[in-house]
């Protein structure tokens, strides 16, 4: 990610190079999965994607600039000393914009404090949903089946290699508020990192 300057306004923006090149046909596809989620959205909780200019190289993406980090490094510069009053502040902002998504039929699927955002360094910060590179966009009545997230926050039903909706996300919410309240994750930590698909593999349950 680089940071880039409007020439006239000053204002700043976030850069994302996605080098086609380097990447196989799944991992361009997920890409483009991304920016077509973002051009839907217009959420005070959710990055924003200005523009997208693309050549025989790379694609760049024009994202909203946010400073302040992520929720998982907030959490752990405070030792995990986080009010409840803000918890619950943090959990209904993630809950308004996973809401937003769920009625144009977008499932984030890796909802975790560290795909969450503050926008500045400020105690009044909002925060915003950001990474979709694992995203879906269901139509009416559909489910997905992909193995994604990652272990700790995931559903059930992904890990089980059922079918599900948009629950998925309201299940990793869930888990996202325990560990804000508690300190802990209510699963083995030692999972919290590990993508699903990998671990598919490392038990030889998927591709």
């Amino acid at each position: 990610m680089r940071t880039a300057e409007h020439k006239i306004t000053k204002e700043k923006f976030a850069v994302k190079i996605i080098k086609k090149l380097q990447m196989t046909e799944k991992q361009l596809e997920q890409a483009r999965t991304e920016i077509e989620t973002l051009k839907i959205c217009r959420h005070q909780n959710i990055m924003r994607l200005y523009e997208v200019f693309e050549n025989s190289d790379n694609i760049y993406l024009v994202l909203e600039y946010l400073v302040g980090g992520n929720l998982y490094n907030y959490v752990k510069e405070r030792k995990h000393n986080i009010k409840e009053e803000k918890s619950k502040k943090l959990i209904k902002s993630i809950a308004r914009a996973l809401d937003y998504l769920h009625r144009y039929g977008i499932i984030h699927r890796d909802i975790k404090p560290d795909n969450i955002v503050f926008a500045s360094l400020s105690e009044e910060s909002d925060v915003k949903i950001v990474d979709f590179g694992l995203a879906k966009i269901l139509e009416p009545n559909e489910l997905a089946s992909e193995p994604v997230g990652t272990l700790c926050y995931a559903a059930p039903e992904i890990l089980l290699g059922s079918k599900y909706n948009k629950n998925v996300d309201l299940w990793s919410l869930g888990v996202l508020a325990y560990w804000l309240l508690s300190g802990t994750l209510p699963f083995s930590p030692d999972l919290a990192e590990k993508d699903i698909a990998e671990y598919f593999v490392d038990k030889n349950i998927g591709e």
